[in-house]
């Protein structure tokens, strides 16, 4: 699904306006009467209920007018309060306030947070509250007038229903300009925004539902854009069932070079991915010492055991053990408990470094590529690294705090520099691509932060790499598939408490449904309002 940033869909509106010619007030009519059909079908309001709408001096408030009119006609009172001198409202915004004022509706005129102090108990003793202050061009702090009514609207906790975008939300990376509107439900017209997608912004929005006002699919696929919602659909084919004749040969051999002392759970969980994933066979390199280990926790994989420094990591004298281990594998995973010692990191530098396999890099592997990433140059085209963000902002040589920052743009940067399919991990995980398309990744949830989780996302991917996707559908599909594991076992059991192995169970069953076309219980409802 098309995401946009707050640049793309003004010119979209241009383009709507200017060159195919439907008048701007008729896009306002159409984006205030959506949002009045979404507020009375959320909020379901008594008759007469009273409604405060808030509108800034441009053409967010000039949305928030036509919805007042709608409201007023479907029985409720209502408020509006214009936080700007009138004779300073023009264009459409203009056009819908004189509206408004010929049929009486209550219009109080505030300038000054002065003002706004002495009006705002009375005003937002309202049932309903509606932002229409500021919109998705915001690129500035909130401050002065505006930020003491958002901390008001906030404080006061009443239901609030969002115009576009929450009044401080940064349209184009979710931040927060200073201070933001918590919503109950946002209408967003055209396109959603990315701003809404990822976290903090995505923490606002509520309800988030998308309202078409009539611009044209034509003007859509004229502006370029590179963000996208992760849906089923971006993989959907490859999940097909296949020939009644397959064996396991046919689904590849995955190579696993994972653990180490205290860590074989990592070498564990990733294994397990990878056949939930539907590898036909999985071999997993572990250090010598370790192996009987190994062999008691994993039944169904196959174990190789190399050599081992003191400290029961893999050593460099197992280089060339590896190298003939990974013929006539389909796919590599290398890093998932492997540790940070200096001969072991040595080692995943020679072996990612000359390796022919399409390959997943994660944990210490990438620890052990900070500072030398000149080694990725020869395997662009075979790589998916997956860094959660302090191990993104060892890649980078950054604080955690600068990639929290900037997710989308560092994402996107990283992985055109390095060639490779970057899946940064987090709330909303990105996957990034090259050639600057970022998808967001809609499913999962706090259940996803317990150890080991992140090795069955390794295996997933590696798993999907292993039978012959495409690295991009590999990831989207490891990603997706994952969060939305943790969604139907935090439906089912809560949030909290949930362990990482007890990710595999669902998986099989969600593959299925997503293959059929079926619609999991563990899928979003709030996806489809944005379809």
């Amino acid at each position: 699904m098309r995401l946009v940033k707050a640049s793309e869909m003004q010119e979209m509106d241009r383009l709507t306006i200017q060159e195919i010619g439907i008048p701007g007030p008729v896009l306002m009519e159409n984006a205030g009467r959506a949002a009045v059909r979404f507020f009375l079908e959320h909020f379901k309001p008594a008759s007469g209920a009273h409604v405060l709408c808030l509108c800034g001096r441009g053409n967010n408030g000039g949305d928030g007018y036509v919805l007042a009119r709608y409201l007023h006609q479907a029985g409720l009172r209502i408020s509006v309060v214009v936080l700007a001198p009138v004779e300073k409202i023009a264009g459409d915004a203009r056009l819908n306030l004189e509206i408004i004022e010929r049929l009486g509706l209550d219009i109080k005129e505030v300038t000054d947070p002065q003002q706004w102090t002495l009006a705002a108990p009375g005003l937002l003793e309202a049932d309903y509250i509606v932002d229409a202050l500021l919109g998705t061009g915001l690129n500035t702090p909130v401050e002065g007038l505006y930020r003491a009514v958002i901390e008001a609207i906030n404080r006061y906790q009443k239901p609030v229903m969002a115009i576009d975008i929450p009044s401080g939300v940064n349209a184009d990376t979710g931040q927060i300009m200073g201070v933001a509107v918590r919503a109950d439900l946002t209408v967003t017209f055209g396109l959603p925004k990315v701003g809404q997608l990822v976290f903090p912004g995505a923490g606002l929005v509520g309800r988030l539902v998308r309202a078409d006002i009539g611009i044209p699919k034509a003007v859509e696929g004229r502006v370029a854009g590179r963000h996208y919602l992760l849906e089923p659909e971006d993989f959907q084919s490859l999940l097909q069932e296949e020939k009644a004749d397959t064996h396991k040969g046919r689904r590849g051999h995955l190579l696993v070079l994972a653990g180490s002392m205290g860590k074989t759970g990592a070498a564990t969980l990733a294994a397990l991915g990878a056949l939930r994933a539907g590898a036909g066979l999985v071999t997993v390199g572990i250090p010598v010492g370790l192996n009987a280990i190994l062999e008691v926790k994993l039944t169904e994989a196959m174990t190789a055991p190399l050599a081992e420094t003191a400290a029961g990591t893999l050593a460099l004298a197992a280089e060339p053990e590896i190298e003939q281990l990974w013929q006539g594998k389909t796919a590599l995973v290398i890093g998932p408990g492997l540790s940070t010692h200096p001969e072991t990191a040595e080692l995943v530098r020679r072996l990612v470094a000359k390796c022919p396999l399409p390959m997943v890099i994660d944990a210490d592997g990438l620890n052990a590529l900070a500072g030398h990433l000149q080694v990725l140059a020869a395997q662009k085209e075979h790589l998916v690294l997956t860094p959660h963000p302090g191990e993104m902002a060892r890649l980078l040589d950054k604080q955690n705090k600068e990639v929290q920052a900037d997710r989308l743009g560092l994402a996107a940067r990283f992985a055109a520099e390095q060639g490779c399919c970057l899946a940064l991990k987090g709330a909303r995980t990105l996957i990034a691509e090259p050639g600057g398309e970022v998808f967001i990744n809609p499913t999962g949830n706090p259940a996803l932060a317990a150890g080991g989780s992140g090795d069955v996302l390794t295996g997933l991917i590696g798993g999907f790499l292993a039978r012959g996707w495409p690295r991009l559908q590999a990831a989207m599909a490891g990603v997706y598939l994952h969060g939305l594991a943790a969604d139907q076992l935090a439906a089912e059991q809560g949030e909290t408490g949930i362990l990482a192995h007890e990710l595999l169970e669902p998986i099989p069953g969600l593959m299925s449904a997503l293959a059929r076309n079926a619609e999991p219980l563990a899928s979003r409802s709030w996806l489809a309002d944005l379809r």
